[in-house]
């Protein structure tokens, strides 16, 4: 595997493999690896010629209040995953080489990003976008992975490469979960094993309420039962928010038709650690 730590590396390292019809993968990733990206990189290598993942902490997508400093760094460790899986190449820039002194452009996505987690993370989807879109410039992927578990990030990245015309195609892949349903995420590891066990409320929630509504119960009414049972489970968790929408416009849903799809999405926090979740509906 190697590793570039500057844009002029990782394009030295693209120059090797120039040929006719060669594609490349991209995995954006924040590190603190797990195997729901993982599940990205083999999803990459599956389909493209080389696969690219790249591990930046990206500041301007945290608020002052929001623990950059405290999200977790195990690059070592994250290095020895991704050679495992046997990545081509990875992309591990500073700070500085992302964003050059005096850097003062961003990339703002509008109305998909007012809502839900943008009314609560105002500057978050701005950071996001940003940093995609020098990350899409800088690799210049045919296919760029995600997961579904950031339902919204995906929704937004998917608005702004079809607004900027980007040459390249998002692939938005399952939730990874793990064995008693909970999301996998790099912040379960700051749930003590009491919050760890509390956190399975998020997909119960989730889940019932899908359930409930393939079985024909209006939306609202769905909702409200998603509602009681997460009060009626939880000891220390807060919901933020549980709705039902549409999973390409983030528009709240109020029905659905065969061929369209819904998502039932959650946002709760337990202790000091935030955690969202979400699940697709398929109409039958």
């Amino acid at each position: 595997m190697e590793i570039a730590k500057t844009v002029s590396e990782l394009r030295s390292f693209l120059a090797k493999g120039t040929r006719k019809n060669y594609s490349i993968g991209f995995v954006p990733t924040m590190g603190a690896l797990h195997e729901g990206h993982l599940s990205l990189v083999r999803a990459s290598k599956a389909k493209c010629d080389e696969t690219i993942v790249s591990i930046f902490v990206n500041p301007t997508q945290f608020a002052q209040t929001e623990g950059l400093e405290k999200y977790p760094r195990t690059l070592d460790k994250d290095i020895a995953l991704l050679q495992k899986e046997d990545v081509g190449i990875l992309f591990i820039p500073s700070k500085e080489e992302i964003y050059p002194s005096g850097a003062a452009t961003f990339v703002t996505v509008e109305k998909i990003t007012e809502s839900f987690e943008g009314a609560i993370r105002p500057t978050h989807f701005r950071g996001v976008a940003t940093v995609v879109t020098s990350l899409f410039t800088i690799v210049r992927p045919e296919v760029a992975f995600f997961g579904q578990k950031d339902l919204q990030q995906t929704a937004v990245i998917k608005r702004m490469v079809r607004d900027l015309h980007f040459p390249l195609k998002i692939e938005v892949c399952e939730t990874m979960r793990e064995p008693d349903g909970l999301a996998m995420s790099s912040r379960n590891q700051f749930l003590s094993a009491e919050e760890r066990e509390e956190s399975l409320i998020l997909s119960k929630t989730i889940f019932y309420v899908r359930d409930v509504m393939l079985e024909g119960m209006p939306f609202s009414v769905a909702r409200l039962r998603g509602v009681n049972l997460f009060n009626s489970l939880k000891k220390r968790a807060v919901l933020e928010y549980l709705d039902i929408i549409n999973p390409e416009t983030f528009q709240l849903a109020e029905s659905f038709k065969v061929n369209e799809e819904a998502a039932v999405i959650i946002a709760a926090r337990i202790g000091e650690t935030r955690l969202i979740d979400n699940v697709i509906i398929a109409a039958k």
